[in-house]
């Protein structure tokens, strides 16, 4: 009987840890899809011309300020899961396309890439030490965070883009 207790016991310790792996992978998944649809509220919410614009001839264009956040996206994805990135760094900010449409189209296909590349990790990859872009070292679930990160700020810096445009911001998403 004490036999059986002790395995049931472990069955549910085990049970439980598989749970709590499920739920970082899907907490990261969860959080990335929220920042696309809200990323995504801000390339709608710009109009065609406002793509061009930008605040002093140093800066970035609102196209180059979100094409850099999915450069970001893919690159530090693919440092992290060890999947090819489908761009080379630095690639998408330079388009020459930057169409509302064709911008709008790279930047969100950058999310799908994050969230499609996380789905396929497990909690125990997350915790798995990694080397970034060959320099700094952490886990792939850090390297995630620091994706976050960025394009969090450089999606933060494009509501001034869209303030000089006229436009109002969308509404925060923080859940």
């Amino acid at each position: 009987m004490k036999l059986k207790s002790l395995v049931v016991t472990l069955c549910l310790i085990m049970g439980g840890q598989l749970a709590m792996a499920q739920a970082k992978v899907a907490d990261q998944v969860k959080e990335w899809e929220r920042a696309k649809a809200y990323t995504k509220e801000y390339l709608d919410a710009m109009p065609e011309s406002g793509y061009a614009l930008k605040p002093t001839p140093e800066m970035r264009s609102f196209a180059e300020q979100v094409l850099h956040l999915a450069d970001a996206n893919y690159g530090f994805v693919s440092a992290a899961t060890g999947v090819k990135s489908p761009y080379g760094q630095g690639e998408l900010e330079k388009t020459t396309d930057k169409s509302k449409a064709n911008v709008s189209t790279l930047v969100l296909a950058s999310y799908d890439f994050v969230i499609d590349n996380i789905k396929k990790m497990t909690d125990a990859q997350l915790d798995e030490p990694i080397k970034l872009f060959g320099r700094f070292d952490m886990t792939k679930g850090t390297a995630l965070a620091k994706d976050f990160e960025h394009q969090t700020h450089h999606r933060g810096q494009t509501t001034v883009y869209l303030r000089l445009a006229g436009v109002k911001p969308p509404q925060e998403k923080l859940f």
